[in-house]
């Protein structure tokens, strides 16, 4: 297993009360496999995902990623984690607008401290690896919206992490390019090992995932297991 969670319980104020994001949560996510998370929007989708990144402390309950619980970690500990164990996609590219292609994961690497030269035959095999090899030297402005999306998961591969997770990938593309995306992570996930959680709204992309589960008012409900 490379991402865990047991017993997750978030909540935010809300005037004199408090509400609850997540209500008693239990995901595991095995290496090589893709859960989907679905839900309504206000679910709780976006908040399971923050706790799943190590960006939001919960209440109660135990975050363990890579058989490493971070109960307890400091800020920077966690920041250290998430560089090298955790990769995220969010739901917009967010690619810096003067790099090319290559450039945006290379920038990944340099925070890493990870060589120049090194990184760049990362950069490419990734880009490669997304259908992008031709486009290396493209800026974001150059590239299609389904482009820049695939930059964005390969620059989240960029350091080799064991958790993989992805906010709405296909929110801002249509049906063919959204399926495409969802697609391409489910075989990244299976390629690389992997442990990776998409959060989406949508379900018609979602046939070649290994699992669906659906967030609720903060509550998890996961398939009964079959056979």
């Amino acid at each position: 297993m490379s991402l865990g969670l047991t017993g997750v319980t978030l909540t935010y104020p809300d005037g004199a009360t408090r509400l609850t994001a997540l209500d008693d949560v239990t995901l595991e996510v095995p290496a090589g496999t893709v859960t989907a998370v679905v839900g309504p929007s206000g679910s709780g989708k976006s908040s399971l995902l923050a706790v799943a990144a190590t960006l939001i402390t919960p209440d109660a309950g135990t975050v363990t990623i890579d058989g490493t619980p971070t109960t307890g970690m400091s800020r920077a500990e966690l920041g250290e984690l998430r560089r090298h164990r955790i990769g995220i996609v969010f739901q917009q590219p967010n690619l810096l607008p003067s790099l090319t292609a290559a450039e945006q994961l290379q920038v990944m690497a340099r925070i890493n401290g990870r060589r120049p030269r090194g990184a760049r035959e990362r950069a490419m095999e990734l880009l490669d690896a997304v259908g992008l090899a031709g486009q290396a030297g493209r800026r974001p402005h150059q590239l299609s919206g389904g482009q820049r999306q695939r930059v964005s998961i390969a620059r989240a591969l960029m350091n080799d992490p064991t958790v993989l997770l992805v906010d709405e990938p296909t929110s801002a593309l249509d049906h063919e390019r959204g399926a495409a995306v969802v697609d391409l992570l489910t075989h990244l996930t299976h390629r690389r090992a992997t442990a990776t959680v998409l959060v989406t709204h949508d379900r018609a992309h979602l046939t070649a995932v290994d699992r669906i589960a659906e967030v609720d008012d903060g509550r998890l409900h996961l398939p009964a297991p079959t056979g």
